[in-house]
């Protein structure tokens, strides 16, 4: 795959799509944890219905982004990543993470949450495993580099 090459090859496009991969994390993870500790109580004079839908967005733009950089930098070794355990812990923990997020918006705690502010256990113990997760995302992907 060509583009692949360029990437692998290039001592100036690698470090720039590495650079990419980690602000769409950054886009990731601010909108996540911000809204995760929403979720959990803090910013209470910020409704949870003012704060979901931006945020929940920018997640999914920064998800968006950090998809095909981190594709993109798969596959300029591929048979090494996939003999990392920390690779393959990332990707785990990386399913963890979105489908907690599905199940948290198919919650009808989520819905009463939106429209009254009223925060279940359900909705907050799902912030709060969100929050574990998405940041062991983060340590499991810097450790790849310790294993390599």
């Amino acid at each position: 795959m060509p583009v692949v090459a360029v990437v692998r090859d290039s001592a100036v496009v690698y470090p720039l799509v590495n650079a990419a991969h980690v602000a769409a994390i950054g886009v990731l993870l601010g909108s996540i944890v911000t809204l995760d500790l929403r979720l959990m109580g803090l910013f209470r004079t910020h409704p949870v219905a003012h704060l979901a839908v931006p945020l929940t967005r920018m997640a999914v733009v920064g998800l968006l982004l950090a998809a095909p950089t981190g594709l993109l930098l798969f596959l300029t070794r591929p048979s090494a990543y996939l003999e990392n355990p920390a690779f393959l812990a990332k990707l785990g923990i990386l399913s963890l993470g979105l489908l907690n997020a599905l199940v948290l918006r198919f919650n009808p705690g989520w819905l009463i949450c939106l429209e009254t502010g009223r925060l279940s256990w359900s909705v907050r113990a799902a912030a709060l495993f969100s929050l574990l997760v998405w940041l062991a995302a983060v340590v499991a992907g810097r450790w790849i580099g310790f294993l390599q």
